[in-house]
């Protein structure tokens, strides 16, 4: 199914939740949110949170700046 991540479309499985994407990307779950249609997901969530095809999901990794 297809789905938009940070702006770029995506092909995902069927049954994909949020924190099976991160694993896909390579994302550790460290430092980062996730908002599925501009709705934040908390880490507590992430197992149980299904996508579905046209979702918008946006991942933000917060980095320290100087």
């Amino acid at each position: 199914m297809k789905i938009t991540l940070n702006g770029l479309s995506e092909q995902v499985s069927a049954g994909t939740t949020v924190d099976r994407l991160l694993e896909a990307k390579g994302l550790s779950a460290r430092g980062i949110a996730i908002a599925v249609n501009d709705e934040i997901v908390g880490s507590t969530n992430w197992a149980n949170t299904l996508l579905a095809g046209g979702d918008v999901i946006e991942i933000v990794t917060a980095r320290q700046g100087g």
